[in-house]
């Protein structure tokens, strides 16, 4: 009798502990794979939504969907108070690589995206994992929503500059519905600007569009004024523990 009573002791404390099967740095995956440490918070309390679009394209015949393709369709950005937030990796492609990665996906990309991919500016990363925060046009008033009032407020957060290669990483990650869930038509990725073929400093830019799936780029003009449909992207810098 009290082995069989050990028995389920120990099998109530297998399913309670669910994860002992895991390493750290698993876990620490899984967490990143959601979005980080509040997403993960959000999941546990059943806040996170799945995309039922892109689940569709990982159904196998027999109507099941492994785990690894589950996650890549749990919506992995979260919102406050106007400002959007998600981590992406890099993973060293090179601006070149970058425009038939993207291409072979089904992406489009402006002439002047092409000229900043291929510019030799543009220096990628590997391995690197950086936390974004997407300030939403709607926080702006309308008149005042110009470049250098958007980096103002971005240095009041104490946010920084992204590289350009964000931007590509955002375009790749997220459906053009996501990008409208947001409440956004256009992503711009605030970094340092990179000059196009005709020597002008521009800006990459994620754009949904009926036409397609965009990756655009603009014009880095202090003055300009933007939409309100548009975000705009930067980088939320680490506290390390001393801080």
């Amino acid at each position: 009798m009290k082995m069989r009573k050990e028995a389920q002791g120990d099998k109530a404390m297998s399913t309670e502990f669910a994860s002992a099967g895991f390493t750290a740095g698993q876990l620490n995956a899984i967490v990143k794979k959601l979005g980080g440490e509040e997403s993960g918070r959000q999941f546990l309390r059943g806040g996170l939504t799945v995309s039922y679009q892109k689940l569709a394209q990982f159904v196998g015949l027999d109507g099941k969907v492994t785990l690894e393709n589950f996650m890549k369709c749990v919506t992995s950005w979260r919102e406050q108070d106007g400002v959007i937030c998600f981590s992406v990796t890099s993973d060293g492609t090179t601006g070149p690589q970058w425009v038939e990665r993207l291409k072979k996906k089904g992406f489009q990309l402006s002439k002047w995206a092409k000229d900043v991919l291929n510019s030799k500016d543009f220096q990628p990363t590997n391995g690197v994992t950086t936390e974004i925060a997407v300030l939403k046009g709607m926080l702006f008033e309308d008149d005042d929503r110009i470049t250098k009032k958007i980096r103002a407020e971005a240095n009041r957060r104490k946010f920084t500059k992204p590289n350009a290669e964000v931007a590509c990483l955002i375009r790749e990650m997220f459906t053009d519905e996501e990008i409208e869930a947001m409440g956004l038509v256009w992503i711009t990725t605030m970094h340092e600007p990179i000059k196009d073929s005709d020597d002008d400093p521009h800006l990459l830019i994620v754009y949904r569009d009926v036409s397609g799936r965009w990756l655009y780029a603009y014009y880095d003009e202090p003055d300009y004024l933007w939409n309100r449909d548009f975000g705009f992207a930067f980088v939320v810098p680490q506290v390390s523990p001393q801080d």
